[in-house]
């Protein structure tokens, strides 16, 4: 039985050793796996884990053999559900039925080289109001699949959920939550564009709270990528006009047929480099709305790729809010006074949230409405910052 576990334990490092480290895992491993067709499902699935898991650990224990870091890794992210790990470790197994906490204690504890910390070596950069253990912690649990389902169409959706078997639990008005690695590309097998529900995270969803817009706005989605917060904006009022923008070309393409299954037609789409002045595109636009959607380092969602936390450097953050800026500048612009810019991020760093909204404040006569880090470490979950500008 042992040979099972240490072959996997074999394919697993050859793996880490084939990985770049230059792209998330999620494109990486299927394109692994096209390669050696010789893997079956199982052992795919399993290889996956072992690397999610792997690099749940962060930047703990980096001095360890790789070997030694994925006993750790599995021991804190499965517990008595890895027979990998008893078959490998069973010393380490025999404490692997405590709770989470106990096991990270456990571990404090008894293994010179572990410490919580390490993980997310960039406390002194975090938002305020974050639980810091409890933030690290989350790391070792997969976040759910969270969807928002299109008014009206609960009941269907949930129909079918429960028709397949499939475990939910209803978080919110339209929103829903389930297992991640939910096939809901089999249970809904029409294309993306016409499903009645938007794959969409809590932090996300809630981020729309912030929106309120009303009857004949006219609002501009600026980094729309493809179109999730403006379809959202659309289901809250629907007799709304809509600009939505984004540098890349190729992601606005599904717009339109997205759009029209949505009977969302009111709308203009324009690339555009928000890093510089789009003033001779944009003429005399004024908008009743803006959401900025900025680029971010994106470290609130690293608990789904976690290999980005190891990917990472501290430098960047500084980057990443000099590029806030300048896009920030370039949108205010058209905004009406006593209109509402709502500032996102998918970040949990200061920087990127509370230092920007001052300096928008400061700098282009700003209100904040409201403000408020979306903390959805504790609901296995993003996390995200939205504030509430107004003009």
């Amino acid at each position: 039985m042992s040979n099972k576990y240490e072959n996997q334990l074999r394919t697993f490092l050859r793996i880490l050793e084939a990985y770049p480290g230059a792209i998330q895992l999620s494109r990486f491993l299927p394109g692994y796996f096209r390669e050696h067709r010789q893997m079956g499902s199982g052992d795919r699935r399993t290889a996956s884990r072992l690397l999610y898991n792997y690099y749940r650990l962060g930047k703990a224990c980096s001095s360890l053999p790789p070997e030694e870091r994925l006993m750790l890794a599995e021991f804190l992210c499965e517990g008595k559900q890895s027979v990998f790990l008893q078959s490998l470790r069973p010393a380490l197994y025999a404490q692997a039925g405590d709770s989470l906490a106990d096991r990270i204690s456990f571990l404090e504890a008894s293994e010179p080289d572990f410490l919580l910390a390490d993980i997310y070596p960039f406390a002194n950069h975090l938002s305020d109001g974050i639980q810091h253990r409890d933030f690290l912690s989350s790391f070792f649990q997969q976040p759910d699949l969270f969807i928002r389902v299109h008014p009206g169409k609960l009941p269907l959706v949930i129909a079918k959920l429960r028709e397949s078997g499939v475990l939910y639990k209803e978080i919110a008005d339209h929103c829903l939550a389930m297992p991640n690695g939910t096939k809901l590309d089999q249970l809904f097998p029409d294309s993306v564009m016409k499903r009645p529900f938007e794959v969409q995270d809590l932090a996300s969803q809630r981020s729309g709270d912030f929106f309120k817009p009303s009857k004949y706005d006219y609002w501009w989605d600026a980094c729309a990528a493809s179109g999730g917060k403006s379809l959202h904006l659309f289901h809250q009022q629907k007799d709304i006009k809509l600009l939505v923008s984004d540098v890349r070309e190729g992601i606005l393409e599904n717009l339109d047929e997205r759009f029209a299954n949505a009977g969302f037609k009111t709308y203009q789409k324009k690339v555009l480099d928000l890093t510089k002045d789009p003033s001779l595109f944009m003429h005399s636009y004024q908008f009743d709305g803006i959401i900025l959607d900025a680029p971010c380092t994106g470290s609130g969602t690293w608990g789904r790729s976690p290999e980005l936390i190891s990917q990472f450097e501290e430098r960047q953050i500084l980057t990443f809010q000099r590029l806030q800026r300048i896009i920030a500048g370039n949108v205010i612009k058209f905004l009406k006074e006593g209109k509402p810019l709502v500032y996102i991020t998918c970040s949990v760093f200061a920087e990127e949230n509370e230092a920007n909204v001052d300096h928008f404040v400061k700098t282009y006569n700003l209100k904040v409405e409201d403000m408020e880090l979306i903390k959805g470490y504790d609901r296995r979950a993003d996390s995200m910052f939205v504030a509430r500008l107004i003009r």
